[in-house]
């Protein structure tokens, strides 16, 4: 039988310590001649077939607009070794600055969106706005995924969990159940 932990009493303001759903993903646009890069923590899948992906952009965002605007936008996943990277880019409006030139990252273009590809990151998600009925209200857009790009290796690469006041986790040890997997039944 497993092992009952004590527990305490937890301020609800800090939940997202233990709730925060995926990696830190860098989420690049571009709407008239204008590009930015941001650092995402809060998103989640919402469907499978066809991909959807849903976020929170806050209004203040430089990258809101763009992205509401041009309705699309290039979801990056970032590796560790990019760290320092994602948080500066977390810690900067690219209203000042060309966070491209600004942190050395490489524009690449995409095949489906206008928005660029971040070469150095692990993979690239290039999206088109699927449902925007959650924006005004909550700032929730919902994405899909229209073109993916992976890379070979790592298998599993290392990634960034934000738990909250600047502190990651990193992704770490693959526990494989794959012989007890059932797919959904449709």
């Amino acid at each position: 039988m497993a092992k009952r932990p004590r527990k305490r009493n937890f301020p609800v303001s800090k939940v997202r310590r233990y709730l925060e759903p995926g990696p830190i993903v860098l989420v690049s646009s571009r709407w008239r001649g204008k590009t930015n890069i941001m650092t995402m923590g809060w998103h989640t899948v919402m469907e499978f077939t066809p991909s959807l992906f849903g976020c929170i952009i806050a209004s203040g965002n430089h990258s809101f607009d763009l992205i509401r605007h041009s309705r699309q936008c290039v979801i990056n996943l970032p590796t560790t070794a990019l760290t320092d990277i994602v948080v500066g880019i977390g810690n900067t409006s690219g209203a000042d600055i060309d966070k491209f030139e600004e942190f050395g990252l490489t524009a690449d273009d995409a095949e489906e969106v206008g928005a660029p590809l971040i070469r150095e990151c692990h993979a690239n998600f290039e999206c088109k706005l699927h449902d925007g009925r959650l924006i005004d209200k909550y700032n929730f857009f919902i994405f899909e995924v229209v073109k993916a790009h992976v890379a070979a290796l790592p298998k599993h690469p290392q990634t960034l969990h934000y738990t909250g006041d600047g502190v990651f986790m990193v992704a770490g040890k693959i526990i494989s159940r794959r012989s007890r997997f059932r797919p959904q039944m449709l």
